[in-house]
């Protein structure tokens, strides 16, 4: 048990990488032409799956292609919203034991996140649970922040309690409203695959706007924050 603990990290990096070279194999051998076919097949025959382990990845884009798969009927909206929360509170659990059986892994490993976890140490002091609902949503903190509350002597039975009520919170407020847009949604994804030329740089131009606000707003909270202003 101790064995486990103490590479807990490890060892779920090491199912998640089995994991999806497991899905990648299956992808690479789909009975379809494109890989777009090819990715759209292997979401309806794996779909619960594959939202389950892109869940504790904290990725949205899998929220969004599950809410599509519900639009279109190959997923159950409430299942899906289940096991999507489901995942994204595995996701939290991981980085929570692994701060607390693997504090110098961390220490090491995040050595240049320092002030990051001074953020995530005194948003925890002066706010209490209600920062493990909301750290979801805190771009560039999301790792950070669970962690964190590992290294503390936090209840791991409180986290986990509001862990889940967030992660469920977390996918109902993503997948349903993708669910309810669905066909707009579709025809814009149209749209965007035939005019890709277009719609790429803005996309990426939206997308490194949004991370580099996110990035920003991060550091100066963070400076404010440890030379005491806030």
């Amino acid at each position: 048990m101790n064995f486990l603990q103490k590479n807990s990290g490890k060892i779920a990096t090491v199912i998640i990488v089995l994991f999806f070279s497991y899905l990648g194999y299956n992808l690479y051998h789909a009975p379809v032409e494109g890989f777009n076919d090819k990715f759209v097949y292997l979401m309806k025959e794996y779909g619960y799956i594959i939202l389950f382990a892109w869940s504790i990845l904290e990725g949205e884009m899998g929220l969004i292609m599950g809410g599509l798969l519900c639009h279109t009927g190959d997923m159950w909206l409430p299942i899906a919203i289940f096991v999507a929360g489901l995942g994204g509170f595995v996701g939290d659990q991981i980085y929570f034991y692994i701060g607390r059986y693997n504090k110098t892994y961390v220490h090491k490993k995040f050595k240049g996140q320092r002030r990051k976890f001074a953020l995530a140490h005194l948003l925890l002091k002066r706010y209490g649970w209600p920062i493990i609902f909301i750290q979801r949503y805190m771009y560039g903190m999301r790792t950070v922040i669970p962690i964190s509350i590992g290294l503390t002597r936090y209840s791991a039975k409180m986290f986990a309690f509001i862990n889940i009520l967030s992660a469920w919170v977390w996918a109902a407020i993503t997948i349903v409203p993708v669910w309810y847009f669905g066909e707009e949604i579709l025809k814009v994804l149209e749209v965007a695959k035939e005019y890709w030329y277009v719609a790429l740089p803005f996309g990426l131009t939206i997308g490194g706007t949004i991370l580099y606000y996110f990035h920003t707003a991060t550091k100066k909270t963070n400076k404010l924050k440890i030379e005491g202003i806030l």
